[in-house]
């Protein structure tokens, strides 16, 4: 055969494309020598041989082999790929991806898991022998009796890191961890920490209860709260003066006792949206959810009966100690508050129409310090949130639409501001200054900012809407959880210390945590208040790791003193590791393998918190 014809009769292709099909190659080095045989031979045909095929290579060209060795070659890659690709797909069923970190170096799951363990070494009463806290144990089991015959105020959590019980912190960390689970109940089972998380708000519950003391019809007596069990007194020993583990107490406990007719108008809202959210929460349990919901009924109609409605703080019988750790600023948005989770709990329309005509007024009254701040003082922001949620899942349409509108248009601009640099600056490290006038406790405000953006980036993404506009800018849900991820990652250690603010977790987290029973050893020996002196004083790190608790963090310039005599960096309260977990939580990957039909992948509950809310008009 001449050089001509064999240059005619042969073509050369690769022998494997990424469609399957056998394409033209420019070079006999990566190619078999193929002889189609496909048309007659003719000088016609050689001309057609010239030009390109409009037939597809997938056609059967009735193929014959030239070169044995590349055939074989081509055989033995086409079998190992045809081996490969199952057994890649059956590892990959059997060993699923790692997941729980979101785009993030840090363990999630760890750091949640150790968040709740915190709320366990704050439990006040009757301990639970098989709790995971070994150096906890019976404490303030006569709480009341030293105040009033036969009154039973044993339970419930201690603050922080001293033994008062401050029923505000109490009711506002049961609504928001109710909260958290309404919206989240499918992670929080995925890990494990679904029944957990629920005893932890049915311990505070059933504290709430007793908190509340309803009219006597046969008496004069009006509808009482207490606010606070512990704290400073006429005693030379008691809560803020003596250095004693809670188990050691033996010195008279305050009481303080508000009556709702003239005084603890924000107590009784808090308390109201604790008690009303906690019974979604505790739905299981109808005796103990049907106590709350009728007790946070009572409680919402004698708040609001009286025309004499203030703060808790305003008479020194009721707010005790409270004006000096928590004293509020405003009692209209804890009513509000507590009407929108009343609206929840019950799905009576009388609730949210309190919420939303009143919510106007809650916001004239917040103080210009506090706007865009979600704490236990301030509920403005969740408020919204809530109203944004209802128009968004459930529109109602008049007479709310006006306030969900303005509840929207609120939220829309503070997520704007979360993202951008127009209102809230950050300190050289990242974390976000929500309250610039104050230099401590700046984690808290960081944490439950991290919780708002991260649950209105999901409320987005369930309804398919990748941004939003506020004014001339613009966020995203993708956005938004960036910024959520950052406020996380620099509590749990991307700061400029290197340092992890939640103890337990991490290589380096602070050891000299101010807290009572951390810092004293749990070894059967009762110690006295002067005893106790020499562990606050002491520069050696606690003898027990307080797991989980989130202490108050740095100061406007990432600077950080791990030291047990500076409690504005180093002690840790229920109310902020509430907001933490629920960071945490908002930021966990979804169960592996749950799909909502309608918002994809997300983990949370679109429409749980509408249980109770039938037909609306």
């Amino acid at each position: 055969m001449s050089n001509s014809e064999n240059f005619n009769s042969v073509q050369y292709v690769h022998t494997i494309s990424e469609s399957g099909r056998l394409l033209p190659s420019a070079s006999r080095w990566n190619s078999i020598e193929l002889d189609f045989n496909f048309l007659p031979k003719s000088s016609l045909n050689e001309n057609f041989e010239s030009l390109p095929t409009r037939f597809s290579k997938s056609i059967d060209f009735n193929l014959f082999v030239k070169n044995k060795i590349h055939f074989k070659r081509f055989v033995v890659v086409a079998a190992l790929i045809i081996l490969i690709i199952p057994s890649l797909i059956l590892l990959k069923h059997f060993y699923p991806p790692r997941k729980h970190h979101n785009d993030s170096s840090h363990n999630i799951t760890l750091a949640l898991n150790k968040a709740l363990l915190f709320f366990d070494a704050q439990k006040s009463g009757q301990f639970v022998e098989n709790s995971l806290i070994r150096f906890r144990g019976n404490s303030g089991m006569n709480d009341g009796n030293s105040s009033e015959k036969n009154l039973d105020l044993v339970g419930g959590f201690y603050d922080a890191g001293n033994n008062i019980k401050f029923s505000f912190t109490i009711a506002y960390t049961v609504s928001l961890l109710s909260w958290t689970v309404i919206e989240y109940h499918e992670k929080y089972e995925d890990i494990g920490e679904l029944d957990h998380v629920t005893d932890i708000i049915k311990w505070g519950s059933l504290y709430l209860l007793k908190l509340f003391v309803p009219p006597n019809n046969s008496s004069s007596t009006s509808a009482r709260v207490y606010s606070q069990v512990g704290g400073n007194n006429s005693n030379a020993e008691n809560d803020l003066t003596c250095w004693q583990r809670p188990e050691d107490m033996n010195y008279p406990r305050l009481v303080s006792v508000c009556d709702i007719s003239t005084t603890a108008s924000d107590l009784a809202g808090e308390m109201v949206a604790a008690m009303s959210a906690a019974s979604l929460v505790l739905k299981e349990d109808e005796d103990i959810s049907e106590k709350l919901v009728k007790a946070a009924e009572e409680l919402f109609i004698l708040a609001n009966r009286t025309e004499k409605k203030g703060k808790y703080t305003t008479n020194d019988d009721c707010g005790g100690q409270a004006r000096q750790f928590y004293n509020s600023t405003s009692y209209k948005d804890e009513l509000v508050w507590g009407g929108i989770w009343l609206f929840f709990a019950k799905g009576n329309k009388t609730y949210l129409k309190y919420a939303t005509e009143n919510f106007a007024s809650a916001v004239k009254e917040q103080v210009a310090s506090d706007e865009g701040v979600f704490d236990w003082n301030n509920k403005i922001t969740a408020i919204s949130i809530l109203l944004t949620r209802i128009r968004y899942f459930r529109d109602l349409g008049y007479p709310y639409e006006s306030s969900f509108i303005s509840s929207m248009n609120k939220i829309d601009m503070l997520m704007c501001l979360y993202t951008s640099d127009t209102k809230y600056s950050k300190t050289e490290g990242g974390l976000i200054l929500i309250k610039p006038s104050t230099d401590a406790s700046l984690l808290q405000y960081s944490a439950t900012s991290s919780f708002l953006s991260k649950l209105y980036s999901d409320y987005l993404q369930l309804l398919r809407t990748p941004s939003r506009t506020c004014s001339d800018s613009v966020f995203s849900s993708k956005s938004l959880k960036e910024f959520s991820q950052s406020q996380v990652n620099y509590i749990l250690g991307d700061n400029p210390l290197k340092m992890s603010y939640v103890v337990g977790y991490g290589n380096t987290y602070p050891v000299q945590v101010h807290h009572r029973a951390a810092s004293i050893p749990w070894d059967g020996e009762q110690r006295t208040c002067s005893e106790g002196n020499q562990w606050l004083n002491s520069r050696k790190g606690n003898p027990n790791t307080i797991l989980g608790a989130m202490v108050a963090g740095p100061n406007k310039d990432d600077v950080f003193s791990d030291e047990r005599s500076k409690p504005w960096f180093t002690e840790p309260n229920i109310a902020s590791n509430a907001g933490l977990v629920a960071a945490l939580v908002a930021l966990h990957d979804p169960p592996t393998g749950f799909s909502d039909p309608i918002g994809g992948n997300l983990g949370i509950d679109k429409n749980g918190m509408f249980e109770n809310v039938k037909e609306v008009s």
